[in-house]
């Protein structure tokens, strides 16, 4: 499938990930409250560490290793199945540690034993066979289904902050639910054969390379509410969790390309082109600047308007961390391209996890020094430096590799752009309308005045994409 086909499925499901909590959040943030909100980001976070130590990289390397040998059934089953096994069982272990965990934690017994579901999700999770085989259509079709499913619960058994727990269980259970559905697919796509402890073993040093990144990782986008939790309060974690998931959001949009261009680039990587590689590279990076830059204006000029009547009462301070946080849409933007994209699947793990240690680093020092004088905001501004400093070290791995003048050529076009975007917006926030029209008039006014800007300058990627599209246009005549 063509990296245009997979690029579309990939975004039309970030496009309904972003749709779903425009739906859902502000209806929880007034039913459960910041104090509900924060209990679930807490334990949640909690839990993501018990999935880290089951999963161990695995998925990660998976999505790889299947790329390499997808072009042999023989290889690709056994492949397959070692890998699983291998999941199967290192999942199962982080599940007994849980086990004796919740023997001994003190707050929220009831709430981590529902949380646990995502461990047992982990474990059933093969999504990464057809990242692999990139083959999205698959996962997006399932995880389309599930979302609707999942949403549809929310509102018929979630009532009021009582029923933590019934939301709690939803969003687990369809964790669940999606991964098992997966499994149809597979008899068509593997065979069934017999596996030595040979095939299993040879996966897991290979996956322990990809597990510390993701350990590195983990503590600058999950340790940060572990700390507001230790170090504040309920509140502070729901005020920043909701900034931080209206910025995810926006953000699934500018790297859906990672999750598609992995597998390419591994593939084109273990038949020897080089070359080609590097244009992968240069044309990824430059359309996660286009997207990115102005996403990053654009959530921070709306955030003053939408923080109100999206949340509701009492989370004006959301408001205030979007616009610290939005930069980050960028940073993550180009570390993916980097990490994901280039550093990943050519086999440069050393310098992927040197940059994601050193975030990681830099973040937990800084979320010890500011949360307890800044609380949220101390930990939003921890996040905006450790994203900067792993993108920044990044891009010094690569110099040597690549011409960095040919990654940012562009991106004086797109910055013009997003600086006028961002300077209108922020005048049309002042309009004496309803905050929900004042929100949508920013949003189509700053699209405008994004893209009339870089026809002016003559964006090579504005063109392409404006002529892609018109041509899909015609053809539908």
């Amino acid at each position: 499938m063509s990296i245009a086909k997979n690029y579309i499925y990939n975004v039309i499901y970030q496009v309904i990930i972003l749709i779903i909590p425009l739906i859902t959040v502000p209806y929880i943030s007034r039913v459960l409250g910041s104090n509900g909100i924060g209990i679930n980001a807490y334990t949640n976070s909690i839990i993501q560490y018990f999935l880290l130590f089951g999963t161990i990289g695995i998925s990660l390397y998976g999505n790889r290793a299947i790329a390499y040998v997808r072009d042999d059934k023989k290889k690709l089953s056994s492949t397959f199945w070692g890998i699983f096994i291998l999941k199967l069982l290192t999942t199962s272990t982080a599940y007994i540690v849980f086990l004796i965990f919740l023997a001994v934690v003190g707050r929220y017994h009831n709430i981590f034993l529902i949380q646990s579901v995502y461990i047992i999700a982990a474990a059933a999770d093969i999504s990464w066979l057809y990242m692999g085989l990139e083959d999205f259509k698959k996962t997006v079709v399932r995880n389309l289904i599930v979302k609707i499913i999942g949403v549809t619960c929310i509102f018929i058994f979630v009532k009021d902050i009582n029923d933590l727990w019934k939301y709690v269980l939803v969003l687990s259970l369809a964790e669940l639910f999606g991964q098992m559905t997966m499994w149809a697919y597979l008899p068509r796509t593997v065979n069934w054969i017999r596996i030595k402890w040979v095939d299993i073993k040879k996966h897991f040093l290979p996956s322990i390379s990809l597990f510390v990144p993701q350990i590195a990782i983990q503590i600058y986008v999950i340790l940060n509410k572990t700390m507001l939790g230790f170090l504040s309060n309920p509140d502070e974690v729901g005020y920043f969790d909701n900034s931080d998931k209206i910025v995810k959001m926006v953000l699934a949009v500018a790297t859906a390309m990672g999750v598609v261009m992995l597998p390419r680039v591994a593939n084109t990587f273990a038949r020897g082109d080089i070359e080609k590689v590097k244009g992968y590279l240069y044309h990824s990076f430059d359309f996660a600047s286009y997207l990115s830059i102005p996403m990053a204006f654009g959530l921070a000029g709306i955030a003053e308007v939408f923080t109100p009547w999206f949340f509701g009462p009492g989370f004006e301070k959301t408001g205030i961390l979007i616009g610290v946080i939005s930069p980050i849409i960028v940073f993550i933007a180009w570390s993916n391209a980097i990490g994901q994209q280039y550093l990943m699947p050519t086999g440069q793990v050393r310098a992927y996890t040197v940059s994601v240690c050193f975030g990681a680093i830099i973040n937990f020092i800084l979320n010890l020094l500011l949360i307890r004088h800044y609380q949220s905001i101390g930990t939003a501004v921890a996040t905006l430096v450790a994203e900067f400093a792993v993108t920044a070290v990044q891009i010094w791995s690569v110099s040597d590799k690549i011409k960095i003048r040919n990654l940012f050529q562009s991106n004086w076009k797109y910055i013009v752009s997003g600086l006028i975007m961002f300077i209108v917006i922020k005048f049309v926030g002042t309009v004496p309308l309803s905050g929900i029209l004042t929100t949508f008039l920013q949003i189509i006014i700053g699209v405008i005045t994004y893209f009339v800007p870089l026809f002016i300058l003559k964006s090579e990627m504005n063109a392409k994409i404006f002529g892609i599209a018109w041509r899909l246009v015609r053809r539908q005549r």
